[in-house]
């Protein structure tokens, strides 16, 4: 049996809840290990406020919203990133009174198997070099300048001629070599084409997060839907923090679940990344030891015979480097 790498998932991503007070003040993270997020994408549980994404590379200030297509923005709503968490203002993305709120933490690491890469567009195909040491198996870019381009999503499922769009439910998109210049990444570089979204414009700004599985900790794989309330079996090697489901050959949402806002099974508290709506409820996922039972036959992530992509990351490895085994929730 293989085991992971990473003992203390928490050391790396975490999940945290918090209701607004309306002031400035600080969000502590409560895992195990203090965090210091590079990347802290939010979102109003109980309003239809838009995501709001914040990373270390652009800096604290610097917004773009994954459910839209918006260029980014500077607003003093995230205003720092803290040794064990991040400061936030009064804004109501982020902090209004009595509102309830959920983050998705991630530090920037190799070990984690996390990259953000930040370059400038010149209308040509180019090579982007990452810092992983292995082949990504999901890129997320977004052009930061052009106020209208998509969050195009590399996924090793749709290989280097097909994308995701992020902010919006469309199934695999393609053949479109200019995305990804019909290039596979390698373990140093990753190559956009001369899309707009992907590639930018002379001088525009452009961003990626860039991932990779992490044995334990992190896990990009896909599975086939059986419409059952005995669904499928998801193995990921560890027990989930979050997991995130695409459809990939229909119209689906991106539907994110994590431990907190389900901290025991069945877990039943819907968000999706591509839109701004409110939390929802609807019964479906079960967060195990060594990975995920679907329990019903919601569209988002378990009709039958259609194919899913998942990304999903560690609250526990499965076995430790010690040998230890983890327990489902």
């Amino acid at each position: 049996m293989a085991y992971t790498t990473i003992d203390d998932p928490s050391a790396f991503f975490q999940c945290e809840l918090w209701t607004g007070n309306g002031s400035a003040r600080s969000i502590t993270l409560s895992g195990n290990s203090d965090l210091q997020p590079d990347m802290v994408w939010l979102k109003q549980r109980n309003g239809t406020e838009n995501h709001n994404l914040y990373d270390s590379v652009r800096g604290a200030g610097k917004r773009i919203i994954p459910n839209l297509a918006n260029s980014e923005s500077t607003t003093n709503e995230l205003t720092a990133f803290n040794s064990d968490g991040f400061a936030i203002a009064d804004g109501d993305e982020v902090n209004k009174s009595n509102s309830t709120y959920v983050s998705w933490n991630w530090k920037e690491s190799a070990t984690a198997g996390f990259d953000i890469v930040g370059w400038t567009g010149n209308g040509s195909a180019q090579n982007i070099s990452h810092n992983l040491s292995k082949v990504p198996t999901m890129i997320i870019v977004k052009n930061r300048t052009d106020d209208g381009a998509d969050w195009y999503v590399y996924n090793v499922r749709n290989n280097n001629t097909h994308s995701l769009i992020l902010n919006t439910n469309s199934a695999t998109v393609g053949e479109y070599s200019d995305n990804w210049n019909d290039t596979t990444p390698t373990s140093s570089v990753f190559t956009v084409g001369s899309s707009n979204s992907t590639g930018g414009s002379s001088g525009d700004n452009m961003i990626a997060y860039v991932f990779t599985d992490i044995q334990g900790y992190s896990k990009f794989g896909n599975y086939i839907g059986n419409g059952n309330v005995d669904g499928a079996f998801i193995y990921t090697g560890f027990k989930p923090a979050v997991v995130v489901f695409k459809k990939i050959t229909a119209t689906a949402n991106w539907a994110v679940r994590d431990n907190k806002r389900d901290p025991s099974n069945t877990g039943d508290s819907n968000l999706f990344w591509n839109l701004g709506d409110a939390e929802s409820s609807s019964n479906g996922v079960d967060f195990l030891s060594n990975g995920v039972k679907l329990r019903n036959a919601g569209a988002n992530w378990n009709t039958s015979n259609a194919t899913y992509i998942y990304m999903a990351f560690a609250e526990n490895p499965f076995v430790t480097s010690t040998g230890i085994p983890a327990t489902a929730k």
